[in-house]
């Protein structure tokens, strides 16, 4: 090999490995493969769904020609039949709307999804909707690209916060890839199902979903989900009215929210065997379209009626109220699709309506029942998923009609906050509330709101005080033995006068009044805190009044005093509630890694005369299925490696089975 060639050697294989220990350079290289990996899910979904829809309404329906019209009852049912036994034997997170899963994985599991998951889901869902049930395709593929990217970061035994990045990009790659939505995807993954903002987090979701939103334009086309006929708003007093149309969609969000899980609450309480509900709810959704075809599967097609003014008002009102009969039947029974389709269609109907009604009632003054319409779906998911950012990005990327937009963001925002007014739960995290999950806990979790004043505080007994007729002289005195820079001054009832400082005294000084009292310079008029208040209220008089101290009285007398709340003190009570918050924090990790690995995790203290001790861990008989995790000493953590000697008063933190926990202590204290 020549010198040249050699170089050029080493220069590959400094970059190589300069890659592989970068960590945004791998997470990115791993989110560019789960993007195209969710790209081409989706559109082998789509695919499955078409193929299902086929079978079963024209293959299946010249085999049950002799049923005439009324064939399409029982198609449903028939999709139930297989759908049920599948998710009940192969993948129970199958079932269902999908996203609840993936926040559930993602909050307690470390983003692990079993890889059966894809397969399972990918089939029952494209033949639920494909016979005919009442639900949407992006649960589905969320869950579908969510496993994949799960299924990346167990193959590669990630770290969780990893593989949840991972999860998130998957998310990212099915909503970009089925509904042509790239930036949307990005803000789904990053508002629902990882609920925080990073750079790296931001950086890896976006690549993916951009690497999933190419395939599925290669494959699907680059056009807008819903055609939209030409309309302009007509001013801006027309933004009440859209304002109003937000609140009504609070409501009607809440009540498919509501509905949704009433189902599956009658489902859940029948005694009746759980792989053949489904096929129930197929018989309740066959009903309903052999009326209402339009209720058969995402509804797509409806909405875009709705969109060109082609249903009538009766119509249009009637078929608000069965979609969401339709889809809690279908999904509440045990069927497996996702809730955005359903809602991009209730709010359609709710927004045409609307945008019929006002317009016959001026029709100069509004837009066509087209832009209402728009409106509406976006404001009906963000009532009932909470996610504003996404239902205003969706509807903007699958319609690519900007002219919309400020009613758009006005009418979204005041649904979701008005329905979370309404109920805190999300249509996917009530699901989750239900099981005893809580998928906020820790993150929206304020410390100060959790701390009393009274808990906080210095008690009046142990603390100096000072009366209104004390010498100038004496504070000085009692300032320089308490170092405290500022003192609660009583009245001779022992009730509160007002507050010195130390800026007080020093101010006195300068202007010669030492041979004065305590009364010619304290503040008399203060600001006081009680007992049963929060540190978070209390906080709010430290900022507005720039002060160091504020005293608690008693909320029954005013004028007592029991305390006083110091900037330092407020430190310290956030300190110890924050060290607790990490303990408790630190023993659910450790009970999640146990279940998760199947392992103990021990801690073992070396005493003097232990047989480890002066040992090296190498030199030990530690079991097989022991492996030592870290080492304290003193203050310091050590990684154990097998030269390292133990000594006395080390702390050994191992992961141990059940049945060989004895065996390793005796292995350290030598008594085997």
């Amino acid at each position: 090999m020549t010198h040249n060639a050699a170089r050029l050697q080493d220069r590959v294989s400094t970059a190589y490995n300069r890659f592989w220990t970068s960590e945004s350079a791998v997470m990115v290289l791993l989110a560019l493969l789960v993007g195209i990996g969710g790209g081409f899910g989706a559109v082998i979904f789509r695919w499955l769904i078409g193929s299902f829809h086929h079978f079963y309404f024209d293959t299946l329906g010249e085999w049950l020609a002799f049923m005439g019209p009324y064939y399409v009852i029982i198609v449903p049912a028939l999709g139930g039949l297989l759908v049920g036994p599948m998710i009940y034997f192969l993948a129970r997170e199958a079932k269902g709307h999908g996203v609840p899963e993936v926040m559930e994985a993602v909050v307690l599991h470390g983003g692990h999804i079993r890889p059966i998951v894809v397969v399972v889901k990918s089939l029952a869902s494209s033949i639920c909707i494909g016979s005919g049930g009442s639900a949407g395709r992006e649960g589905p593929i969320v869950q579908i690209g969510s496993a994949l990217g799960s299924t990346f970061g167990r193959l590669l035994h990630l770290s969780d916060e990893r593989t949840k990045n991972l999860v998130a990009c998957g998310a990212a790659a099915g909503i970009a890839a089925t509904f042509n939505a790239p930036i949307a995807g990005v803000m789904f993954a990053l508002e629902i199902i990882l609920a925080e903002f990073g750079l790296m987090q931001f950086t890896t979701v976006v690549v993916a979903s951009v690497a999933s939103s190419v395939i599925g334009r290669i494959f699907l086309g680059d056009v807008p989900a819903f055609p939209i006929p030409p309309y302009a708003p007509v001013s801006a007093w027309e933004l009440p009215v859209y304002a109003l149309l937000g609140v009504v969609a609070a409501f009607v969000g809440v009540g498919f929210t509501r509905c949704l899980y009433w189902f599956e609450d009658l489902f859940d309480a029948w005694h009746f065997p759980e792989y053949l509900k489904p096929a129930v709810g197929g018989v309740l959704m066959g009903l309903l379209g052999f009326w209402f075809p339009q209720l058969f599967g995402v509804g797509y097609g409806a909405i875009t009626a709705v969109l060109h003014n082609q249903l009538l008002v009766g119509a249009v009102a009637l078929l608000i109220l069965l979609k969401i009969l339709a889809t809690s039947a279908t999904i509440g029974s045990g069927g497996s699709g996702g809730v955005f389709a359903p809602s991009l269609f209730v709010g359609s109907m709710l927004g045409g309506l609307f945008g019929l009604i006002v317009h016959r009632w001026m029709p100069a003054g509004t837009a066509t029942p087209a832009a209402y319409a728009l409106v509406g779906m976006s404001a009906v998911f963000a009532a009932a998923a909470r996610a504003p950012i996404t239902s205003i990005l969706i509807l903007f990327e699958m319609t690519q009609d900007y002219r919309i937009i400020l009613p758009l963001m006005l009418a979204t925002v005041l649904s979701a906050v008005v329905a979370r007014w309404l109920d805190r739960e999300s249509i996917y995290t009530l699901k989750l509330k239900r099981r005893g999950i809580d998928v906020f806990a820790g993150k929206d979790l304020n410390l100060m709101q959790a701390i009393m004043v009274a808990e906080a505080m210095t008690p009046i007994d142990q603390m100096a005080t000072v009366t209104a007729d004390t010498p100038l002289r004496e504070l000085a005195r009692i300032f320089n033995e308490t170092h405290h820079h500022g003192l609660v001054v009583l009245d001779e009832n022992k009730n509160l006068f007002g507050v010195v400082t130390l800026a007080d005294l020093e101010r006195a000084g300068s202007e010669r009044l030492m041979s004065g009292h305590v009364r010619d310079v304290c503040t008399t008029r203060v600001r006081t805190a009680f007992p049963d208040e929060t540190l978070e209220d209390a906080l709010r008089h430290f900022g507005s009044l720039d002060v160091g101290r504020i005293p608690v009285v008693d909320r029954a007398n005013p004028k007592r005093v029991i305390g006083m709340l110091r900037r330092g003190d407020i430190i310290r009570a956030y300190s110890h509630a924050y060290m607790d918050k990490q303990s408790r924090l630190a023993q659910a990790e450790r009970a999640r890694l146990e279940h998760q690995l199947g392992t103990r995790l021990v801690e073992i203290r070396l005493r003097d005369g232990d047989g480890a001790v002066g040992k090296t861990l190498q030199e030990l008989c530690i079991p097989p299925k022991c492996i030592v995790a870290s080492l304290r000493r003193g203050h310091h953590i050590l990684i154990p490696r097998g030269q390292t000697r133990l000594e006395a008063d080390d702390v050994i933190i191992a992961l141990t089975t059940e049945d060989q926990e004895e065996a390793f202590k005796a292995s350290l204290t030598g008594s085997e």
